[in-house]
């Protein structure tokens, strides 16, 4: 996979794309940038939405999401131990079962 180029340079290229003269094709910009033609679509859409243009998820409220998802996890796997150890205890406690009162 190839590296990503940087923020600025993305941010700059969408600048110019978006400020482009009448009749300038996008396809132009992205070859005096030397990226696809795609690559500069996909970065106009992300900006879109990143600027409240277009509606969709941004980098930060997915950022966000996947930090919720990475703590859903853990507290789901926090309540499996706890509630297998309730389990546990329970069986321990029952009469008859390691009990030496009868």
């Amino acid at each position: 996979m190839p590296k990503p180029f940087p923020r600025e340079f993305r941010e700059d290229v969408v600048r110019v794309a978006r400020n482009r003269e009448s009749g300038r094709r996008l396809a132009d910009i992205a070859k005096d940038f030397g990226i696809s033609e795609t690559c500069l679509s996909n970065w106009l859409r992300t900006a879109d939405v990143e600027d409240g243009i277009k509606p969709g998820v941004t980098r930060e409220q997915n950022a966000e999401l996947r930090e919720a998802k990475k703590r859903i996890r853990l507290l789901e796997q926090e309540n499996e131990v706890l509630r297998r150890a309730a389990a546990y205890l329970s069986q321990a406690n029952l009469p008859g079962k390691g009990s030496t009162h009868s």
